[in-house]
């Protein structure tokens, strides 16, 4: 289905098909049961990643993390990566898509059973309907959300329970944003809601520590050996607004909009330098490579 543009968009949410247990459904099928734990406690998991010509980018990555996940939450085994890759492959194959935007959520299942089963669905949309209209442009406009948030020991996972994200997002929406980046009450610059963040500042390219419980973004780790190979000066360091306010560059990264720079902050226009161009240019170099 396209547009007026001639862009492929995703099929109304009735007519997707998703791959939920092993099977394609799509319509009043595409449902879970309200005994999952994913469903009815939000007790999920989930990765999102990109594929190119039918391959997923990083797949050994996102796979790895989403096991260990599993494991420090006390999830039953996730289905085989095999079994996961088939899955997507069915689904792009009905959606008739080689380039896409694909999630894998899986959940704790239905209690009682012996073994327990993790929940498991796999979607999947055109990558042109999940970029922000900064990243089509080159520059995206984020702004700093009012709400004190705190990432807690569950920040480091990507967890279905996202309200805090979510209500963050929605203040990027309303101030016609792409992104709305996460600070503390100790009002240090944690992460975006859908990235992580990174700043130029003094020959430095510096990005907030995991050890403030922050997710470890997989383009964030790339972009850290990218700096690395290419001889930039990257580390971890703890960031505040007044850092940002001075930073040379300041750049967003994550699987869907890889690296992008940041054009505006609240409003204001900031530098745009060349260190993100050439991350970007590192990265999709090392996308490429990673194609299972």
């Amino acid at each position: 289905m396209r547009n007026a543009t001639g862009v492929k968009r995703a099929a109304a949410a009735p007519a997707r098909a998703l791959w939920i247990d092993g099977r394609l459904r799509r319509g009043d099928e595409a449902a879970l049961s309200l005994f999952d734990r994913g469903a009815r406690d939000g007790e999920g998991l989930f990765e999102t990643l990109r594929v190119d010509g039918g391959r997923p980018r990083f797949w050994t990555r996102h796979i790895e993390r989403l096991v260990l996940s599993a494991a420090v939450l006390g999830f039953p085994v996730p289905p085989s990566p095999a079994r996961l890759r088939d899955g997507i492959a069915e689904l792009l194959d009905e959606g008739d898509m080689a380039d896409a935007v694909v999630r894998i959520t899986v959940t704790r299942g239905i209690p009682g059973g012996r073994p327990t089963r993790t929940g498991v669905w796999i979607d999947a949309e055109p990558v042109a309907g999940r970029l922000w209209r900064g990243t089509r442009g080159g520059a995206a406009s984020v702004i700093v959300s009012k709400r004190p948030f705190e990432p807690g020991p569950l920040g480091a996972h990507k967890t279905t329970s996202r309200l805090a994200y979510h209500l963050a997002r929605e203040e990027a929406r309303a101030a016609r944003a792409d992104e709305a980046l996460l600070v503390s009450g100790a009002r240090l610059v944690l992460e975006g809601a859908a990235s992580n963040v990174f700043a130029v500042i003094a020959d430095q390219v510096v990005t907030p520590p995991l050890s403030l419980g922050i997710l470890p973004g997989i383009t964030r780790a790339v972009v850290l050996g990218a700096c690395r190979a290419a001889g930039l000066h990257a580390r971890e360091r703890r960031l505040t607004r007044a850092d940002l306010d001075q930073a040379d560059e300041i750049f967003l990264t994550g699987s869907v909009q890889e690296v992008v720079a940041v054009g505006t902050l609240d409003g204001r226009a900031r530098p745009r330098g060349p260190v993100a161009p050439r991350l970007l240019e590192a990265y999709r170099a090392e996308a490429a490579r990673s194609l299972g």
